[in-house]
């Protein structure tokens, strides 16, 4: 089911890796074709802040039930934090030891494992710590979001500026441009090369990401020294407009890269110093490594859908994975669910389904997930103003509530000082 888009929205331009064509998107003025008439402007977000007022539908959930599946606790936060990172300890004493032995068949597949399972940790569990819902204890989240940013060169102050605006403003673009639609669900021949081996070349685009490893490591130098990318890249125009919000995460994120730069820099000199060359390769570049896996699962959670609708059924995907697939996803793919209710710790999102099922699209199979944004992508091509319209069961209800409440409507500890002050 394909619907049309807004068109009170901003012009903006496509350019796929796949083709040669440069696909031009309408949103405010009409349709251009001449790329030097495209601007990308956007009100300040301390304005946003207080003209955009979007009314969120949320499925009906008991406030007993609901706060019940919102307490965190340490023990399924150890399994899941603590689990994922004995798994990559595990993965990567199999790297070194294969190295070690002169083993080159074993160690390329347990690299390959090893890149897999720490992929993971960029973007994903960072993501749900910055939210601080994973383990009762606060120090725990913190201790393993700053881990895990830094062994995947992931600046978790921006992104909590940056998320905090996607879970209150979700594809509203003027207020979340974290992920700027459309998005290309990219095949092409180099990208998945380097998906299945190292991603060095990818360059940062319309998500929140620094790109392949050599983008991270320049993207992080750039943040060092308080700057951003050409404003003409979305995600650079949108850190920008984070700073310029936030001047305070800014200084954080500084600091922070110039850690990043100390840790690895660091790691880089002892190991090539004492020849043991294979540290920077284990850690330094690993989450670089056989992205395959997360970047299979992450793209559905919003790509092809509606933009500047108030239901996150229509602007979110929620998709069926494998238990494996899920614990090292930490459960993202409930992602309407944890939009709804980004309170409730990732290891209740499967209870948070069962509860409100007849109220919510069908899952889509992975499969399923990349056939429909495949498909839809081919149409924007040639009418970009072509939306995958979810359909919801006879039984959804569509009526928001007249105000959600603090718990309903809470995002765990995400939001940074700057940020805490405003309702969402």
């Amino acid at each position: 089911m394909y619907g049309i888009r807004d068109k009170t929205l901003l012009v903006y331009f496509v350019e796929s890796e796949s083709l040669s064509e440069t696909y031009v998107f309408t949103r405010r003025w009409g349709r251009h074709h001449d790329k030097e008439d495209i601007q990308m402007t956007y009100q300040p977000l301390a304005e946003v802040r207080k003209t955009l007022r979007v009314k969120w539908y949320r499925s009906k959930v008991d406030h007993t039930t609901l706060r019940n599946l919102s307490k965190r606790s340490d023990l399924p936060g150890w399994f899941q934090a603590g689990g994922h990172l004995a798994l990559w300890l595990l993965t990567g004493s199999a790297v070194y030891f294969f190295w070690s032995q002169a083993i080159w068949l074993g160690f390329f597949i347990a690299l390959f494992v090893h890149g897999t399972v720490a992929s993971f940790f960029k973007g994903t569990a960072n993501h749900e710590l910055g939210h601080g819902t994973v383990f009762r204890t606060k120090w725990l989240n913190k201790f393993f979001l700053y881990l895990f940013s830094l062994i995947s060169w992931w600046d978790h102050f921006d992104y909590a500026s940056s998320h905090t605006y996607h879970h209150r403003y979700t594809l509203y673009p003027e207020g979340d441009r974290e992920n700027l639609l459309p998005l290309e669900p990219k095949l092409a021949s180099l990208f998945v090369l380097q998906l299945f081996t190292i991603n060095l070349l990818t360059q940062p685009g319309r998500t929140f990401s620094k790109g392949g490893f050599i983008a991270a490591v320049i993207c992080t130098i750039r943040s060092a020294f308080g700057r951003e990318g050409s404003p003409d890249i979305p995600s650079q125009e949108w850190l920008a407009s984070l700073h310029t919000d936030q001047p305070e995460e800014h200084k954080n994120s500084m600091w922070w890269s110039r850690m990043l730069l100390l840790f690895h820099g660091t790691l880089l000199v002892v190991s090539l110093a004492t020849g043991y060359w294979v540290f920077p390769i284990i850690i330094t570049a690993s989450a670089f490594i056989a992205n395959w896996g997360s970047y299979a699962v992450s793209m559905p959670q919003h790509c092809g859908l509606k933009e500047n609708d108030p239901d996150f059924r229509k602007c979110a995907r929620s998709i069926k994975l494998n238990p494996l697939a899920e614990f090292l996803y930490w459960r993202m793919n409930w992602h309407i669910e944890h939009h709804m209710f980004a309170g409730v710790p990732c290891y209740n999102l499967k209870k948070l389904h069962r509860l409100i099922a007849e109220d919510m699209p069908e899952p889509r199979t992975l499969l399923g997930a990349w056939r429909e944004m495949r498909e839809t992508w081919q149409r924007q091509k040639t009418d970009p103003d072509y939306f995958f319209d979810t359909p919801l069961p006879p039984t959804a209800k569509h009526i928001p509530a007249e105000a959600s409440d603090i718990l309903e409507s809470s995002i765990g500890e995400l939001a940074p000082k700057g940020l805490k002050i405003h309702s969402p």
